[in-house]
């Protein structure tokens, strides 16, 4: 029987409790995963992969200010990001696009991103933690954490670099689809979003699946 999930288990900050016990058990290798866009309206999924060293015991002292990426604003992701980036072993970070969602659903989606964001990654990690999810047809031993961003260092890595280079790109898109709010709603539905979608139409950022009706609400 699966043990149930005690959210007093979550510690105050992420840690490397996970890692450590992967690495002394011959893991040196350790990838978090994590993904950002997944409730979006328009723009695309995302997903990172970091490995972090497990020969620098200074790591947790370097990232103290890393946290689950919905914690933490804007101006704290762009500083961090960087920092992540330098300190890691390895990182990949990977996109599915608005049409692929369409196509092949957000479950499959889903669990590409991740297989995407693991082939990326130049160094071969022999063990996985990812964020809730479950990454099938990879020939790696992974470990599924229920708020895992929040848990594993590794993970929350994972979760800040995806976030902010998906934050990134929504804003770049931005300029090109003005009247969408894009900067401000990232491609989720706030309320100016979605009477955008229903005065000017759909572009071809937005998830046609993830719209359906929006013509038909009415917000008043």
């Amino acid at each position: 029987m699966t043990k149930r999930f005690d959210p007093a288990d979550i510690p105050p900050w992420p840690t490397l409790d996970f890692e450590s016990a992967l690495w002394a058990d011959g893991k040196a290798r350790v990838a978090g995963l994590d993904e950002a866009g997944r409730g979006a309206l328009a723009g695309p999924l995302c997903a990172a992969a970091v490995i972090l060293p497990a020969d620098d015991p200074d790591i947790p002292l370097k990232l103290f200010e890393v946290r689950d990426s919905k914690q933490l604003s804007a101006f704290d992701r762009e500083k961090l990001a960087p920092l992540i980036r330098e300190l890691a072993l390895d990182f990949s970070i990977a996109w599915i696009e608005a049409a692929e969602i369409d196509a092949i659903g957000m479950a499959r989606a889903g669990k590409q991103i991740f297989r995407q964001a693991v082939e990326g990654l130049r160094v071969k990690p022999g063990h996985l933690l990812v964020d809730y999810f479950a990454v099938p047809k990879l020939n790696i031993a992974q470990t599924s954490l229920i708020k895992g961003d929040q848990r594993s260092l590794s993970i929350a890595c994972a979760s800040i670099l995806a976030k902010q280079a998906r934050d990134a790109r929504m804003m770049e898109l931005a300029e090109d689809y003005p009247g969408y709010f894009i900067a401000e709603n990232k491609g989720y539905g706030s309320q100016n979003h979605i009477k955008a979608i229903q005065n000017l139409g759909l572009t071809d950022i937005h998830r046609k699946s993830f719209c359906e009706g929006l013509f038909q609400l009415s917000l008043f």
